[in-house]
């Protein structure tokens, strides 16, 4: 869909291949939002070690300085992050320490802040006031950072907002991924963060689109009544061709599936009215389409049975 949007608004020509591109940048974009605030949950986690460091470091230490409680930076979750080595290949990589949120901040700096913030949390108190090390409660710990500490920060998200185009259209889902993994370490691999079968589709559906649009539009467009297709969202008439797309060219794809997705898109990215609008639309054309017989589904509850 933002690959789709992103080419319907540029302005001059794409080249052959151009497209494709575009989409192979937009994965790229959501791989380095992940990385990125996987990096920063585990650098937040991490800072209690520099803070001790630091604070014992000075001309004449305090008793609190040399007692900084730095049981945080141990956490059983953040290092089996830390040592999962496709997120070690990426951070190095792409070198997450470096992203400047102005001239004066760079995100370290805002580690450290938001550490320091941290410590003076009671449930922060409440963890470390015990040397034990209970599974639960090492994760708990972890998603208090990422949700009270982060998510909550206003800072941060002006941070992620300014460094990152696509954190208000990724952003939720790349949390999602990270919660997840937070539950699970390991379960996400980031050197494939999207598996084969998907990526194919999103480069099939996209193709798709650009190759048939006219023929898609010649479906679309006598459906809408009195709307004068120049007036109508350019969201909605993609998202609309996409449906279409996926009604006549992708056989797996349940007509429901397609059109309970594409609703929920148009209310989430356009209008107020296009989910309804979407909706009625993506419905009459299904329907036509079944009575054409140019519905090609594959039904997989009458190939399971014909196998077993």
């Amino acid at each position: 869909m933002q690959t789709l949007y992103t080419v319907e608004t540029l302005e001059n020509l794409l080249k052959p291949g151009e497209p494709q591109k575009i989409l192979q940048q937009h994965f790229q974009q959501t791989r380095s939002l992940l990385v990125y605030l996987t990096w920063f949950l585990t650098e937040v986690a991490r800072y209690a070690e520099k803070e001790a460091h630091k604070r014992a470091s000075k001309h004449l230490p305090t008793a609190d300085d040399l007692n900084v409680n730095t049981k945080i930076a141990g956490n059983e979750v953040l290092w089996k992050i830390l040592e999962d080595e496709a997120i070690r290949e990426h951070f190095e990589k792409e070198k997450p320490h470096l992203i400047v949120r102005d001239a004066q901040e760079e995100s370290p700096e805002l580690v450290r802040k938001i550490y320091l913030e941290l410590v003076e949390k009671p449930g922060y108190k409440q963890y470390i006031s015990t040397a034990s090390r209970e599974r639960q409660e090492e994760r708990k710990i972890m998603e208090f950072i990422l949700n009270d500490m982060l998510l909550a920060n206003e800072a941060f998200i002006s941070h992620m907002e300014e460094n990152f185009p696509g954190w208000n259209d990724d952003g939720e889902m790349v949390v999602q991924l990270l919660a997840g993994y937070l539950h699970k370490p390991g379960s996400i691999n980031f050197r494939e963060l999207m598996s084969p079968d998907k990526e194919r589709f999103a480069k099939d559906l996209l193709q798709t689109v650009i190759d048939k649009t006219e023929y898609l539009e010649s479906i679309i467009t006598p459906k809408l009544k009195n709307w004068d297709p120049d007036r109508i969202a350019v969201l909605d008439m993609l998202l609309m061709k996409m449906g279409v797309s996926e009604f006549l060219y992708f056989d797996t794809i349940p007509p429901k599936v397609t059109i309970n997705e594409y609703i929920d898109l148009a209310k989430e990215y356009s209008t107020v009215q296009s989910g309804q609008f979407v909706n009625g639309i993506l419905d009459n054309i299904h329907k036509e389409l079944v009575q054409q017989g140019k519905m090609q589904k594959t039904d997989f509850k009458k190939t399971d049975r014909a196998r077993s």
